[in-house]
């Protein structure tokens, strides 16, 4: 790369929540990251990222996975080397979704959700889902290589009503 400007090399994509009370069933939320390919940076993913899954070329792990959201400090974490990330791929988009295993839930009804980019001690975004509280899943990073090949944070927050499955194609939309 021949700019002064660098782009975003690595980043930690963190979420929190807070348990269900006592006699409740757990909520669970997942992080996904969707990758998708230069010539279908709209289309469907070419690959996801999720509990017990990561990237194909380990450049996109999640390095801590939640079912309850007990615990001290961030329940999910995801790292993104975007850096190390095929040059095949222009745009990453990162959501969280809430698992429905126990009936319809909703961020407003999870307590204390945060989800937090950050680039090394550099806070990129930081939101509590107050924005989406009626959706079951939402889109909250995007990721987009520019024109000279750096990645570009940029920040999203799109609330989706839909299960699992279906978000993982429809999130990048």
């Amino acid at each position: 790369m021949n700019t002064f400007n660098k782009g975003i090399e690595k980043v930690v994509v963190a979420l929190g929540w807070d348990p269900s009370p006592i006699g409740e069933p757990d909520i669970d939320l997942d992080i996904i990251a969707a990758t998708y390919s230069a010539d279908a940076p709209h289309g469907e993913p070419a690959y996801l990222v999720h509990f017990d899954s990561r990237s194909p070329d380990g450049t996109i792990t999640l390095n801590r996975d939640s079912r309850t959201g007990q615990g001290f400090g961030d329940d999910e974490v995801l790292t993104l080397e975007l850096s190390r990330v095929s040059e095949r791929y222009s745009r990453v988009v990162v959501g969280v979704v809430i698992q429905q295993a126990h009936g319809r839930k909703v961020f407003g009804e999870v307590e204390n959700t945060l989800v937090e980019v950050r680039e090394g001690y550099t806070k990129l975004a930081r939101n509590d889902f107050a924005g989406v509280e009626d959706a079951t899943a939402a889109a909250v990073a995007e990721f987009v290589r520019d024109a000279h090949g750096e990645w570009r944070f940029q920040h999203v927050l799109r609330g989706f009503d839909t299960d699992p499955e279906t978000f993982t194609r429809v999130m990048g939309n």
